[in-house]
């Protein structure tokens, strides 16, 4: 019996049939978009990384030529001797420039022009500048293709300025820019993800606009359930809101509104077997719904499409996943960028 897609691990990218398509990638974090472009038949040359954790992870699972474990300015401001000459001749420059300022959860527009790291050890920076840093990196590479991932928040609100910003830079730097909304659950993923991307093309090379329509069967968390989840503590506050859950509620935050009559907790999610989960954030909360746990590791990797013999080392699985692209959404457009583009 064939293995559905979301099954699968790092050692079949040994079969996946090559083609002579070149990608270097920018915040890969574990890796996610890189094993999407490698399932479509990509060569992945090397990335750009912050951090020291996500980069070890990241060359145990990937082995990339050419790391730089550097913040983007940095890889900017490098010597042109200094930067591979295979990555002035890139067929895609991938990233996902971290998006915290633009998630729709809390105050973001307070966040805007301030400076944050992620965590501790990593380098101070302002995060909605991280996206024109990235569209530098690109002017200065000039690859055929800039792909750029982000949250749903930037196209919402006062954050569509940043949008027009960007679409703006592409076209100064001689690229045609798409933007699509797209929805993992719909591209073979267990999992309500949806994300934008940034997807452009270089001018000279006049091919036509991009097609990206998607609409695969939907994944249940029942389907891809495994193993035993994470007791909850019997003696604490969450698993007697837990216990006192109705048929309806979708997170913790639902019983604590009804009973309290406030708004928190939201991204405590109650999954259930015969839906598809919603989206897996570094920082959520997965429990299943007939029994007071949190969900396995592996239920992780499976709803985020990970490899099941991926190494996290010493990182927490659902951090790394939450951190990154699903694997299959990122397959499915890279595969559509080769097959439209690049046909030959």
């Amino acid at each position: 019996m064939k293995r559905p897609s979301w099954n699968w691990r790092l050692s079949d990218l040994a079969k996946v049939k090559k083609n002579d398509l070149k990608v270097f990638s920018c915040f890969s974090c574990g890796g996610g978009s890189t094993m999407g472009y490698k399932l479509a038949g990509y060569t992945v040359l090397g990335n750009v990384e912050i951090d020291p954790q996500m980069m070890k992870i990241y060359q145990q699972n990937h082995n990339p030529r050419f790391p730089f474990m550097m913040p983007i300015q940095g890889f900017l401001k490098l010597p042109d001797e200094e930067i591979p000459s295979e990555l002035f001749d890139l067929d895609v420059l991938d990233g996902s420039p971290p998006c915290s300022v633009f998630s729709v959860s809390g105050d973001r527009e307070d966040k805007w022009g301030s400076e944050f790291a992620f965590r501790e050890g990593q380098a101070v920076q302002r995060l909605d500048d991280l996206f024109f840093d990235y569209l530098d990196v690109a002017d200065r590479l000039r690859p055929k293709v800039i792909v750029a991932e982000n949250v749903k928040g930037m196209i919402l609100g006062n954050a569509r300025g940043y949008v027009s910003l960007i679409l703006s830079r592409f076209k100064e730097m001689g690229y045609r820019a798409q933007l699509f909304l797209l929805n993992s659950a719909t591209m073979g993923v267990p999992q309500k993800r949806e994300r934008i991307f940034f997807i452009a093309v270089r001018e000279d090379l006049n091919v036509p606009p991009l097609q990206l329509d998607f609409n695969e069967d939907l994944i249940f968390y029942g389907d891809v359930r495994s193993g035993e989840g994470k007791l909850l503590n019997l003696d604490k506050e969450t698993f007697k809101r837990w216990s006192r859950k109705r048929p309806a509620d979708l997170s913790m935050g639902d019983i604590t509104e009804r009973e309290k009559g406030r708004a928190s907790d939201f991204n405590t999610i109650i999954l259930k077997n015969n839906k598809v989960p919603n989206t897996l954030a570094s920082s959520s909360w997965f429990l299943r719904s007939d029994e007071p746990c949190r969900i396995s590791d592996m239920d992780s990797i499976r709803i985020q499409t990970f490899p099941e013999d991926y190494d996290f080392m010493d990182a927490g699985v659902s951090y790394v996943c939450g951190m990154s692209v699903p694997p299959l959404m990122m397959h499915r457009i890279a595969e559509q960028i080769h097959l439209q583009w690049f046909p030959k």
